[in-house]
C-alpha cells in the first residue's frame, strides 16, 4: 500500500512537470494557457474551463464558420477511461468584415474561454490523472491566413 502510494505520488509529480512545459502553449498567434484542474467523484459531470489567447490583429475561425471550406476551431478529447468528453462550449463569435469577406466572418479573437464537459466514468480508478485532448485552429490576420495547427490540451483530475 506504501508504495502504490509514493507510484501516485511519483506520477503526480511528473505528471505536473510535464503540464508545466504544456501551459502557455503557443503556435502561431494563438496561446492556450493553464486548464482549470477538476475533480469529481465517480459517475458526477465535471467541467473543465480553458483559456485561450489570440494575438491581437489576428483572429481565429469560430467552431462553425460560415464557409464550409474555412477550418474551425475544433477542440477533441482522447479517451480515458476514467473521463468520457462530453459537449464542447465554445463561446460566442463575433461577425467581422475582411477585404477578402465583405460579407463577414465568423471569428474569434482577444481572450476566450472553452469548456468541456466530462462524466466520470462509473469504473474510474480513484486518484489523479490526465485528459489529453487536441485543439486544431487556423490564424489569420487582415490579409493572410497561416496553415492550420494543432496545440496539445492536458487537463490533470481528480477521481474523488
Amino acid at each position: 500500500m506504501v508504495s502504490n502510494s509514493f507510484s501516485q505520488l511519483r506520477r503526480l509529480a511528473v505528471s505536473s512537470l510535464c503540464l508545466v512545459s504544456l501551459f502557455a502553449q503557443s503556435s502561431g498567434h494563438l496561446t492556450v494557457g493553464e486548464p482549470q484542474k477538476v475533480a469529481g467523484k465517480r459517475g458526477a459531470v465535471v467541467q473543465a474551463k480553458i483559456p485561450v489567447s489570440v494575438d491581437a490583429g489576428f483572429h481565429v475561425n469560430s467552431n462553425a464558420p460560415k464557409d464550409p471550406s474555412l477550418i474551425p476551431l475544433k477542440l477533441t478529447w482522447t479517451a480515458t477511461g476514467a473521463l468520457q468528453a462530453g459537449r464542447v462550449i465554445y463561446p460566442k463569435a463575433s461577425i467581422e468584415k475582411y477585404t477578402f469577406a465583405p460579407e463577414g466572418l465568423s471569428v474569434f479573437t482577444g481572450k476566450f474561454d472553452l469548456v468541456t464537459d466530462f462524466t466520470v466514468a462509473a469504473n474510474a480508478p480513484a486518484g489523479p490523472g490526465l485528459a489529453e485532448g487536441k485543439l486544431l485552429y487556423q490564424a489569420c490576420n487582415s490579409t493572410t491566413c497561416f496553415p492550420p495547427k494543432t496545440v496539445p490540451v492536458q487537463i490533470s483530475y481528480l477521481v474523488q
